[in-house]
């Protein structure tokens, strides 16, 4: 009986897996294979979101070419459809940018304003007309805003969360050091408000974003910048005063746009989520020589790389450094560019990935090593660009904070407010300096701050010797100083302003490969196959994603925010572990 029993059981085991496999064998025979694309096709872009570097590792991913936008994602699709004949326009529609970032927005800008080149239409349509979908729209030919959509253009804006105040109300004490006036990253929980150095830094930042923003906004609309400030200081305007004022060209829905990019020719539309799945070599592009692209996306941590259900992509230096170690074995790469989009994190696991970088660097002498960075290349983010030969960083890249924090938050205070008391025996004079019940005690707290001097004095010198100048000089202007791109570049801290393909372009200059040329690139993490994705999904756990998915669907961006300034990035890394961590913003 109980042979019978399990004789059906593997049955009905075996059938339910075997139509679980032919069912993703249909879905791939039905989506996996590129799509027709008709003659005459306009384009159809959504641009929004949490923009991502790398695409989604699971199925439905894999089909739709990655539902979640990448920028990668929508620059490779703009410049196919540059040389695909078939399409004939682009409408772009950007729609709820959820990154407090403008690097990756400017990155795509720039994307825009090259397919103009090609001298196909591309039309922009809000639907919101909020600060980053309106500076992305205003590279298009023509921007048109939906009727009964505001355009919210108001400037620029920061906001801190500090909880000192709610940490001396539950009973823990912030016991975290820093090196550097500017290294802010620990205000967020041992300040009641802004320091004198945290209000300057900010408002330094939020000046040169609103100008990089004015100038462009300023082009794309062929005003002038003094026109375009005072146009920002009436903002708010509704869609009648904004086309008054020469913002948008029209008002009008959705349809009216079509009809316009039609101009009375019969059109198909192409959603660029299918449009996707074109590929890049069928049009004559991601050709010849081929160039690695490395991604270090996310906090810097020891360990694999993951996801944290809160604070995202989790870059683990272990697994950065086997992409690294690859990469340098492949003859066949002609350059290698890391890709940046890092606030940072531990210092020994950025300087573990330092490390196998020089390393790469000192054995292919010939082998250009470029750095891009994103959104966010900070604290450990740039300290591990410092290897390369040349380091690229958009105009609003968040890049520099050199320095260093540690410490604890002592939480026995917590535990007395409810009646519980944590008591501990040791061996070792200094076996409970990471006690999470008392603070450090005067020996222990000099054995903290020599670690973090040391950290940051090899940070600086390191910093000295890849930016070709002094320890003093660099010491100036680091300080856990975070500074915008163009600011960087001024400070000669990054080399030259642009994204991912201006960094590809000088690659292609230092390996001496023409720069009419087209180039492969081969991108570490690989593209996951459709076999390795299902194996993921039958046998792997994906419960942080289910986590973060649920919390994104329950939870506003407010809220998520709040929720990761509680948590802290502390949760993340070990016990007094010495980090290389920018400065938390709540908002921008």
């Amino acid at each position: 009986m109980a042979r019978r029993g399990f004789t059906v059981l593997f049955t009905v085991l075996g059938i339910a897996v075997f139509i679980s496999i032919a069912g993703f064998a249909l879905l791939y025979v039905l989506f996996g294979r590129e799509p027709a694309v008709p003659s005459r096709s306009t384009l159809v872009l959504n641009v929004g979101g949490d923009l991502s570097e790398t695409e989604p590792a699971d199925v439905v991913g894999y089909l739709r070419g990655g539902k979640r936008p990448t920028v990668r994602g929508v620059i490779d699709n703009l410049r196919k459809a540059k040389v695909d004949t078939r399409v004939r326009a682009v409408l772009l529609k950007p729609t709820g940018f959820t990154s407090p970032f403008w690097s990756k927005v400017q990155e795509i800008r720039e994307a825009v304003t090259d397919f103009r080149k090609s001298g196909k239409p591309i039309y922009a349509y809000l639907e919101y007309g909020g600060d980053r979908e309106y500076y992305l729209a205003t590279a298009a030919d023509k921007v048109f805003l939906m009727p009964s959509s505001p355009l919210d253009l108001v400037g620029v804006a920061t906001y801190q969360l500090f909880l000192r105040g709610t940490l001396d109300k539950i009973g823990a004490t912030p016991d975290l050091h820093h090196i550097g006036t500017y290294k802010t990253a620990v205000n967020t929980f041992t300040q009641k408000g802004y320091t004198p150095a945290h209000r300057e830094m900010d408002e330094s930042l939020n000046r040169d974003l609103y100008g990089q923003i004015v100038r462009g906004i300023a082009d794309g609309r062929k005003k002038h910048e003094e026109e375009i400030r005072a146009l920002i200081d009436d903002g708010p305007f509704m869609p009648e005063d904004a086309l008054r004022a020469g913002l948008v060209d029209d008002i009008a829905y959705e349809d009216q746009v079509d009809e316009k990019l039609r101009g009375g020719d019969r059109v198909t539309r192409m959603d660029g989520d299918e449009y996707a799945r074109v590929s890049l070599t069928s049009l004559g592009l991601n050709k010849g020589p081929r160039i690695g692209v490395i991604y270090a996306a996310g906090a810097i941590a020891s360990g694999k790389s993951g996801f944290d259900p809160v604070n995202g992509a989790v870059a683990g230096s272990d697994t950065l450094i086997e992409y690294i170690r690859r990469a340098r074995r492949d003859n066949s790469l002609r350059a290698i560019v890391v890709r940046i989009d890092s606030p940072g994190g531990s210092a020994a696991a950025s300087d573990a990935i330092w490390r196998e970088l020089m390393l790469t660097r000192q054995e292919k002498t010939d082998r250009p090593l470029i750095a891009s960075m994103s959104d966010l290349a900070a604290s450990g983010g740039y300290y591990i660009a410092l290897p390369a030969q040349v380091i690229v960083a958009e105009p609003s890249t968040l890049t520099g904070s050199i320095g260093i924090f540690g410490g604890k938050i002592v939480t026995g205070g917590v535990y007395e407010k409810l009646g519980a008391r944590i008591e501990s025996t040791s061996v070792g004079k200094h076996a409970e300096i990471n006690s999470p019940a008392r603070p450090y005690s005067p020996d222990e707290l000099k054995k903290l701050q020599e670690q973090l001097q040391a950290f940051y004095d090899q940070f600086v010198e390191k910093a000295a010797d890849s930016r070709h100048t002094t320890p003093e000089k660099i010491d100036a202007l680091a300080q856990g100083r975070v500074w915008t791109g163009r600011q960087a570049k001024q400070n000669r801290l990054v080399d030259e302003l642009g994204g991912l393909d201006a960094a590809v372009a000088i690659a292609k200059q230092r390996a001496k490969i023409p720069a009419e040329n087209e180039v492969e690139l081969v991108v570490y993490p690989p593209r996951k196959s459709f076999y390795e994705i299902v194996s993921d999904e039958l046998t792997g756990s994906r419960e942080s994603r289910a986590v973060s998915a649920w919390l994104s669907a329950n939870l506003s961006n407010g809220e998520l925010d709040i929720l990761r300034a509680v948590r802290g990035p502390l949760g993340l890394f070990r016990r007094g572990e010495p980090l290389a961590l920018m400065p938390f913003t709540f908002l921008r």
